[in-house]
């Protein structure tokens, strides 16, 4: 099978793959237009990983539709504070996770992967329950902090897309490996970029 072959029959995925690094780009410029992309992604994403048998990933994707809606909003609306003395509203702005909020994100984390892991191994035919179920606690949480500009979500990224990679190897789904292997790499530039812009 020839290259053009190739694209042809995975066309989908390379689409999601190009919108996926796109998003990953508006994300590290703190860009408002990383919502709509993801959206886009999403959607697809959502077939890939349902024809793959990728059902935690695939319910993740239905969760990045409604965190995509739900952090456009926030990234309008700002602080919901006002600037003193006029009447724009703050910008979100970039800040660090406090320890009541790391502790009540872990729990999440725990609770998630038990939930999953259980429905996972018991229900479904998924081949790796447990690296399905890791996979997708950890981007919910992440991307629930992304949707709140807390910058530690960068670190929760490296891993997932670390270990994303890898599962898709094995799945033989290359044009996601490369997507999450762009990504893994993006997380560290992400790091380095959000730090410049946390406010003392």
């Amino acid at each position: 099978m020839n290259l053009s072959d190739w694209i042809s029959s995975h066309y989908i995925e390379v689409f999601g793959a190009v919108t996926g690094i796109i998003y990953v780009i508006l994300e590290i410029r703190q860009n408002i237009w990383l919502w709509p992309v993801g959206l886009v992604t999403s959607a697809v994403y959502i077939w890939i990983f349902l024809t793959n048998k990728f059902y935690a990933d695939m319910s993740l994707q239905g969760y990045y539709l409604v965190i995509s809606v739900m952090g456009w909003y926030w990234w309008r609306r700002g602080s919901g504070l006002r600037a003193q003395g006029t009447e724009q509203e703050k910008e979100l702005n970039v800040t660090r996770v406090n320890f009541r909020t790391a502790v009540n994100l872990a729990i999440v984390f725990v609770f998630l992967y038990l939930v999953m892991f259980f429905g996972l191994s018991r229900l479904t035919d998924s081949p790796v329950p447990e690296w399905d179920s890791f996979i997708t606690s950890l981007s919910i949480v992440a991307t629930w902090m992304l949707a709140r500009k807390i910058y530690e979500h960068w670190f929760l990224w490296i891993v997932v897309n670390a270990v994303s990679a890898i599962l898709f190897i094995w799945r033989g789904l290359y044009p996601t490996v490369i997507l999450y292997l762009v990504y893994c790499i993006m997380s560290f530039v992400g790091l380095v970029e959000w730090k410049k812009t946390i406010k003392s």
